[in-house]
């Protein structure tokens, strides 16, 4: 995990995941993908409801994290945000090095992002009309070098 990431997330995020910070008894890391990651980080014009996690660290804090922040929760009544674990992905085998934590100075709650680069090679290996959409819009907006994606699809996530 390495670089650090600040940004500026649009109401009512901020107060949302600061409630889900205080709500968690322990640290928890989550792997993050998916619209809230394409919205945060890249711009992506479009709010999303829901913020998609691979992995909870520690592996035990799931639950606590799905009590607290998950789509059956009180807070998410309130805020109508929630966490949701996506369960399986297809993703580059090296990913979790190249993790980008979004600095958000909250106590126990940390965010990871997937560099832009797996983030697009998730989308492509899903494959949905929304993730193709979401793939066009990654690589018309950040600058992108074809032979790193090139090299990830094939020593990574080819079978």
């Amino acid at each position: 995990m390495a670089a650090t990431i600040s940004i500026s997330l649009p109401k009512p995020w901020p107060d949302f995941l600061r409630a889900v910070d205080s709500g968690l008894s322990q640290t928890v890391n989550l792997t993050c993908l998916g619209g809230f990651v394409l919205a945060a980080l890249y711009g992506i014009p479009r709010f999303t409801g829901d913020l998609d996690y691979v992995e909870a660290v520690p592996r035990e804090a799931a639950q606590e994290v799905e009590k607290v922040g998950g789509r059956d929760s009180a807070l998410c009544k309130k805020y109508k945000l929630f966490l949701q674990s996506v369960g399986v992905a297809d993703l580059p085998e090296e990913y979790e090095s190249r993790l980008e934590e979004i600095e958000l100075k909250l106590e126990k709650l940390k965010l990871w992002a997937l560099d832009p680069y797996d983030l697009l090679l998730s989308k492509v290996a899903r494959n949905s009309p929304k993730d193709q959409d979401d793939a066009k819009y990654l690589i018309s907006n950040v600058t992108l070098k074809f032979e790193t994606l090139e090299n990830r699809w094939k020593h990574e996530m080819a079978p």
